[in-house]
């Protein structure tokens, strides 16, 4: 029976993939994948599938949104399993929503099957916990860029004096203005800030400053995307815990054992 199943393929280390996730690789006879997408879980697809890449480069776009979505329909309608392959969560800043709202209205089944987000995955391979009891009991995700380059609604006088931890997808580009705001908004200059760059893969990248040098930093670093952006004092728990990049991952998963 057709079927759409829009996936979550975590943040880019491979075995962070959902076993759900993964069972949907293996069925689909088309794949729609995104560019973050670590490509070597597409090696459990069948051979006889088709694999569409829609990566999306800053200010560039492989394939559109509206042909994503259309795309999904049509391989759908023509009674085929489709997989749509999203890096992280396809609810968190991946347009899941919007592909899910284009099916139903189209009157596609569809499945949402979830996944493992950077802003949870990034931080905690850069051993920085979003939560801690005696620091942070709330943090909040955050997109670091606004659709078609709108004023962004961001509310950040909240962000600045009401959460703990505060965690930015993709906001590399903006963060002068990011930065700024925050700063007027009555957070201190010396708020802890973490750049995870790559998270999860081997070349992650971790810069370590303050939100009132976070820019200097950001550019004497190099910093660019992907990159997550962590906020708060939990950050300063990384000289403690600081895991992954002293001592790696163990041995691979053999997936097709797990399964």
């Amino acid at each position: 029976m057709a079927k759409v199943f829009l996936v979550g393929a975590g943040p880019g280390d491979p075995e962070l993939i959902t076993l759900k996730g993964l069972k949907c690789i293996k069925k689909a006879d088309v794949i729609l994948y995104d560019r973050l997408v670590n490509e070597k879980i597409l090696q459990y697809a069948r051979v006889d599938a088709e694999l569409i890449f829609c990566g999306k480069l800053p200010n560039y776009h492989v394939l559109q949104q509206e042909t994503i979505n259309h795309l999904l329909v049509k391989h759908a309608k023509k009674g085929k399993t489709v997989t749509r392959l999203k890096g992280g969560d396809p609810f968190v800043f991946g347009r899941g929503g919007e592909e899910a709202e284009f099916l139903a209205k189209n009157s596609v089944e569809f499945e949402i099957v979830p996944g493992i987000t950077s802003g949870i995955a990034a931080s905690a391979y850069a051993g920085i916990p979003l939560t801690h009891r005696d620091i942070s009991s709330s943090f909040a995700f955050v997109t670091g860029h606004s659709k078609n380059f709108e004023e962004d609604r961001i509310k950040w006088e909240t962000l600045a004096s009401g959460v703990d931890t505060i965690a930015i997808y993709m906001g590399v580009k903006n963060l002068p203005r990011i930065q700024e705001r925050l700063l007027q908004c009555g957070k201190s200059p010396e708020t802890p800030i973490a750049f995870i760059q790559w998270g999860t893969l081997q070349k992650q990248k971790t810069v370590i400053s303050t939100l009132g040098s976070a820019y200097e930093s950001a550019l004497r670093e190099n910093v660019t995307n992907p990159c997550m952006i962590v906020i708060g004092e939990v950050v300063k728990l990384r000289e403690k815990i600081n895991w992954f990049e002293q001592w790696g991952l163990n041995e691979p998963l053999l997936i097709n054992d797990a399964l």
